[in-house]
């Protein structure tokens, strides 16, 4: 079956359930988790639905720190079991399913006066703990080498914008990064639909039971009933929306947006120690695109969930403040492109969020719901899997732990294609095609792109395109430039779709 996702496959589909159709497996939830879920049931051979009230990776999949990390945060907190798991869905990612759509991302950590000769040694051993996990996960070194000090010299080499004076050297170290967390769920989503997933964006949820939903239509307003064996609850900080017994604690992180060349991190993220704080650290984060995004902050959040969080203000001065201390040049404000926050849907539990496990949970509640939460975007498939073995429905072992995402390949394939790199870092094998219309409409994007996230990746609108299906959004200015023209490819793409 076809991968494609759009308006004609999604209308079709939408009818054929609301005139009764009974699928096994009804996923609410367009996050990495719901499209997780609706890979793993797909490809088990289960029919299946997935239905979310916006977009793809409307809510917290796309607000993320884009990295697919080994688990070493868990690993200081004790938590063993969880950080060998990070550390395995890592490896899968990078070297089975998702090739393409991720990359080794060196890590620095500076050695300034901040960091004592004692906490030196202390996070070098933690690193190379963080090694063993990634050899008992069987991840090559020739992927992620092994963390090594560096000497003053090379650390500048690597990072010319760090501050020299007092710089001893630094901590190298390598972890996973996704091209773009949006993206992720994208080929998951579109990866089911090859399996033969029903997957339809612009239909919320009302009320839910173990066999059936209520949800609307929301680009008709028609209200529809739609059936299945069992029903999953993958609406991430919503959950609790539709079913009461989900009490979650949600916490906000937040990022500032920046240009790589303010900073001078080059491809090379910088590890730095929060003054005052023991184990607490901002992370500099280079995008393939030349911006720089630093995170995270991890607050208690209380109130109404939004649509899409606003990193306060506190949180971007505090960013900027910590990643200052390991610079030559302070940024401020004025250095600021954009801001993004997300919500993690963690369970409700005493203490700090900072101190919350970030163990995953599938919990069923008294009608029958079932409902994913807890857990992070690196061990997405391994929840998939939990959630659907909770089914009890009939079906084989999960296969995605070999099965490749829509347009990967391995590393060598990849790098032989005849396309531009930054589009085979985003479509992998399919990069030719989308290159075949490569006029370019704004800063980083063509027609083909635009076309393409409508014909084949469920785009509906031009704000599908500009915040989803690619990331001009981050960046205000660059998605004003670019608003009206993707807005007329869009319309004349959905045209000639009929």
């Amino acid at each position: 079956m076809s991968t494609a996702l759009n308006a004609a496959r999604r209308a079709s589909e939408l009818e054929a359930l609301a005139a009764g159709e009974v699928v096994d497996v009804l996923v609410v939830g367009g996050g990495v988790t719901g499209t997780g879920i609706a890979l793993d049931a797909a490809s088990r051979g289960l029919s299946v639905a997935l239905v979310e009230a916006h977009d793809l990776a409307f809510g917290t999949s796309r607000w993320s720190s884009k990295l697919v990390h080994g688990g070493l945060r868990y690993l200081a907190k004790g938590e063993v079991g969880l950080a060998h798991e990070s550390a395995v869905e890592r490896g899968i990612l990078m070297t089975r399913t998702a090739p393409h759509l991720t990359r080794p991302l060196p890590q620095l950590l500076p050695l300034h006066e901040q960091v004592s000769r004692a906490a030196e040694r202390l996070v070098h051993l933690g690193l190379h703990a963080g090694d063993a996990l990634r050899r008992a996960a069987r991840t090559p070194s020739t992927l992620l080498p092994a963390p090594r000090r560096i000497s003053g010299q090379e650390a500048l080499a690597l990072a010319p914008g760090l501050r020299g004076r007092g710089l001893r050297g630094g901590l190298l170290s390598f972890d996973g990064q996704l091209v773009d967390d949006a993206r992720l769920v994208v080929a998951l989503a579109r990866t089911a639909a090859g399996h033969g997933a029903r997957v339809l964006t612009r239909v919320r949820v009302t009320s839910a039971e173990g066999d059936a939903v209520e949800a609307t239509d929301t680009l008709t307003g028609r209200v529809v009933e739609l059936r299945a064996r069992r029903v999953v609850n993958a609406a991430g900080v919503w959950a609790g929306s539709l079913v009461d017994s989900v009490r979650l604690r949600p916490s906000l992180g937040s990022h500032v947006v920046l240009d790589g060349d303010t900073l001078g991190v080059g491809g090379t993220a910088l590890t730095v120690p929060v003054p005052g704080e023991r184990n607490r650290f901002v992370i500099v984060l280079p995008q393939r695109n030349g911006l720089v995004y630093i995170g995270l902050t991890d607050e208690l959040y209380d109130g109404g969930i939004p649509d899409e969080p606003v990193a306060p203000q506190s949180d971007v001065d505090f960013l900027l403040t910590v990643a200052s201390t390991v610079l030559e040049r302070p940024l401020s404000e004025a250095d600021v492109l954009g801001t993004y926050a997300g919500l993690r849907p963690l369970l409700d539990a005493p203490g700090r969020s900072a101190d919350l496990s970030r163990r995953h949970a599938v919990l069923t509640a008294p009608n029958g719901v079932l409902t994913v939460v807890g857990g992070k975007l690196t061990t997405y498939r391994k929840m998939a899997q939990d959630a659907v073995d909770a089914t009890g429905l009939p079906a084989g072992p999960s296969r995605t732990r070999d099965l490749p995402l829509v347009g990967a390949a391995p590393r060598h394939v990849l790098s032989a294609l005849d396309s531009p790199a930054r589009l085979v870092a985003s479509y992998g094998t399919e990069a030719p095609r989308v290159a075949s219309a490569a006029e370019p409409v704004a800063e980083g994007l063509t027609v083909g792109e635009i076309a393409w996230a409508v014909r084949c990746e469920g785009a509906l609108t031009a704000e599908d395109v500009l915040h989803r299906r690619t990331r001009l959004g981050l960046v205000p200015t660059r998605l004003a430039a670019a608003r009206d023209v993707v807005t007329a490819v869009v319309e004349q793409t959905l045209a000639a779709l009929g």
